[in-house]
């Protein structure tokens, strides 16, 4: 892993219309800390990553620049530019801001703030090996398949079913291309393993972590501050 070099992207440009407050949920405080900043702070700590680009709405990189990335003292974050209209277009944007042509690009939710630095390192590690890996949690709940809206079509097998997470990590040039393709298709994908896995690439899966959760409702943010106040958040990144 030594000579291979790793650059991040740190997707928070979302608008956060569901959490439903003025302040976008990537910027809300969590006990006295922006929720962005623990993000950021993770992969500053990975020992993998050389480079952090954060990409936020346009309207906020004054605000990160000195009330988070100065702040927090993340000097790993090179650059901090200004989101697209979609998740897939600022990753792309992202990606086209890194400083040089690393050999790893990871992408992480912003508004995941429980990431853990080892689970980081394995996912870039895993990518370095396999071309992409992505983090996920096994289903826990028996999953249905319905039709109409409210109506069970089948029960689909939880055996085979994950719930995938970021960090979501690739070989430059299999997240390059698969963005391109996808820009010049017209599809838009909800990560970006939906973009690598139409171009016929083979993602492998790091088991996650269940606490790695993706701040989303107001409910999502009552339980972040438990696991901050509760001393969660500090045992993850012990136990690794």
């Amino acid at each position: 892993m030594d000579e291979l070099r790793t650059g991040a992207i740190i997707a928070a440009a979302g608008k956060g219309k569901r959490f439903g407050t003025e302040t976008k949920k990537q910027f809300i405080p969590l006990c006295g800390k922006p929720l962005v900043a623990y993000s950021i702070e993770k992969f500053q700590k990975s020992p993998f990553v050389h480079e952090i680009v954060l990409v936020v709405p346009e309207d906020k990189l004054s605000y990160c620049c000195y009330e988070i990335v100065e702040r927090f003292q993340f000097n790993k974050v090179k650059k901090i530019v200004p989101g697209g209209e979609e998740r897939q277009h600022s990753v792309e944007i992202g990606l086209n801001s890194l400083s040089d042509r690393f050999d790893i690009v990871v992408v992480h939710d912003g508004v995941r703030p429980f990431i853990q630095v080892e689970i980081i390192n394995k996912v870039i590690k895993e990518a370095s090996t396999y071309g992409g890996a992505i983090c996920a949690v096994r289903i826990k709940d028996t999953v249905k398949k319905a039709y109409n809206s409210t109506y069970v079509d089948k029960t689909l097998p939880r055996e085979e079913l994950w719930l995938a997470q970021t960090p979501q990590a690739f070989r430059y040039e299999i997240l390059k291309k698969a963005i391109e393709k996808a820009k010049e298709d017209g599809f838009i994908g909800t990560d970006e393993s939906s973009l690598v896995e139409r171009c016929g690439f083979r993602v492998k899966i790091t088991e996650g972590h269940w606490a790695n959760i993706k701040i989303t409702t107001k409910e999502d943010l009552i339980t972040a501050e438990l696991f901050v106040k509760g001393g969660i958040e500090d045992s993850l990144q012990c136990t690794g």
